[in-house]
């Protein structure tokens, strides 16, 4: 098994598992591999060390030192990295919590709004113009990025 450590286009770091470095490459080629943020589709292997499974038991052998290698162009990659983890729950949550209505989104949430229908929550597509109407009539929207991986679980 490999762990390799991946990026897209858009600096999004993340792991990726794979049977062998062939099966990764394989993989890449039929486009297979993408962002779980993005869906970016443009991936390339950050540097890693190795994982070396030494016998247990034996400390007569030192552990080398690794040189500090930045993981990304970010100054603050590990915040940076943390954030997106916790946009990606969030965001997850939200789809776990709400009805997908998809383009009947602004229909529902007026229907909602003016008492014709019972409250819910719902989540769907509406166009930036639908949404500033909504907003002037009083409706309460918020336009959310909707991210390949929200609706998928991560292995």
């Amino acid at each position: 098994m490999k762990v390799l450590n991946l990026q897209c286009a858009h600096q999004h770091e993340f792991e990726g598992w794979f049977g062998s470095e062939d099966d990764f490459v394989s993989q890449l080629g039929r486009g297979l591999v993408t962002c779980p943020l993005c869906g970016d589709a443009h991936i390339h292997k950050k540097l890693s060390a190795p994982r070396l499974n030494l016998r247990s038991g034996r400390h007569d052998l030192e552990t080398p030192s690794t040189p500090s290698v930045p993981m990304s162009n970010h100054a603050n990659s590990p915040d940076l990295a943390a954030l997106q983890a916790r946009m990606l729950r969030a965001l997850r949550d939200v789809v776990a919590q709400t009805e997908d209505v998809g383009e009947r989104f602004a229909d529902e949430a007026r229907a909602m709004h003016s008492g014709e229908t019972e409250h819910r929550n719902i989540r769907g597509q509406a166009s930036p113009q639908e949404a500033l109407a909504m907003l002037e009539e009083g409706i309460e929207v918020i336009a959310l990025p909707m991210l390949p991986a929200v609706k998928e679980t991560l292995q």
